[in-house]
């Protein structure tokens, strides 16, 4: 596979890493609902102060998890 060159002659990231990072935030995003509510909801969270704890652990977690996956994918290949 041809590497992609930008404008400037620097290499773009190749699209096995862009897509690990889109693959691994949609995954995060989604352990990160379903974990953030749960532990929301067991301390006691309610309406708005929920739906911030929510949506702070799906972005933690979704740009934890796709960090990583990017990171596999690029070395995979």
């Amino acid at each position: 596979m041809p590497l992609a060159v930008g404008p400037y002659g620097q290499s773009q990231p190749s699209c096995f890493v862009k897509m690990g990072f889109v693959m691994g935030c949609a995954v995060g995003m989604a352990a990160g609902a379903l974990f953030g509510t749960f532990s929301c909801l067991r301390i006691g969270m309610r309406s708005r102060e929920l739906m911030g704890g929510i949506g702070k652990t799906m972005m933690q977690s979704g740009g934890t998890f796709s960090t990583y996956m990017a990171i596999g994918m690029d070395i995979r290949c």
